[in-house]
């Protein structure tokens, strides 16, 4: 199983960027997707879950309303489109699939939100 996060950077508050996941390994139409993120001096935390065909999304509260998650079955990959970015979205963001109860993560993508 390998999962490639891009797309982190710096950004003003308010503006808007887009992660990406590939993905190999495994079945990935058949797998929930999820993304977490780290922040500075903090545990990783759960931001965002798409089910296998797409049919069913879960956010964290602090992120609802402005991240959104969604996936390409064809091309393996998962994506979170982040809008109205917050300084406290800075943090490290990991994309994540379980499959048979063993967690797999990507190497992270540094996000920052700072003017």
């Amino acid at each position: 199983v390998q999962l490639a996060e891009s797309g982190g950077g710096l950004v003003q508050p308010g503006g808007s960027l887009r992660l990406s996941c590939a993905t190999s390994g495994f079945t990935f139409s058949t797998h929930t997707m999820r993304w977490y993120r780290q922040p500075p001096g903090k545990g990783r935390e759960f931001v965002a879950l798409i089910t296998s065909f797409g049919t069913s999304t879960s956010y964290a509260d602090s992120v609802k309303g402005r991240f959104t998650i969604s996936r390409d079955n064809a091309e393996n990959t998962v994506d979170l489109q982040m809008n109205s970015l917050k300084s406290e979205d800075t943090a490290v963001y990991y994309c994540n699939v379980r499959r048979q109860a063993v967690d797999y993560w990507g190497q992270g993508t540094q996000v920052t939100v700072s003017s």
